[in-house]
């Protein structure tokens, strides 16, 4: 089984956040927001860590890379769909597990809200 996180696996272009965004399907935790688009033939994942969330490059890089890292040993489990996870409040190493376990309760159902 393929563990890396290909170009294929990302949502790249502004189209394809914009489609996620238009269909307004999202789920809500503390750390995050998830948003869940169309079905595609494999899951992918769109990220977006706002300024405002966290002001330093390297706050938003670590958080990014949480999430990148979370999606890339759990996408076998995904539902076949566009994912964009949009971010609600910084978290550090320490709430680690915390951010992993919202991630795995957010997702867990694959409904089509």
């Amino acid at each position: 089984m393929n563990q890396g996180f290909s170009k294929t696996e990302r949502l790249l272009k502004t189209d394809e956040f914009s489609s996620v965004f238009a269909l307004r399907r999202s789920r809500h935790g503390r750390y995050v927001q998830v948003l869940l688009g169309e079905a595609s033939p494999h899951p992918r994942l769109g990220l977006v860590v706002a300024k405002k969330v966290a002001k330093r490059a390297h706050e938003r890089n670590y958080m990014k890379r949480v999430l990148r890292e979370w999606f890339r040993l759990n996408k076998q489990n995904l539902p076949a769909q566009d994912i964009v996870v949009r971010t609600k409040l910084k978290f550090e190493h320490a709430e680690f597990d915390a951010v992993c376990a919202e991630m795995q309760r957010l997702l867990r159902h694959k409904s089509t809200d």
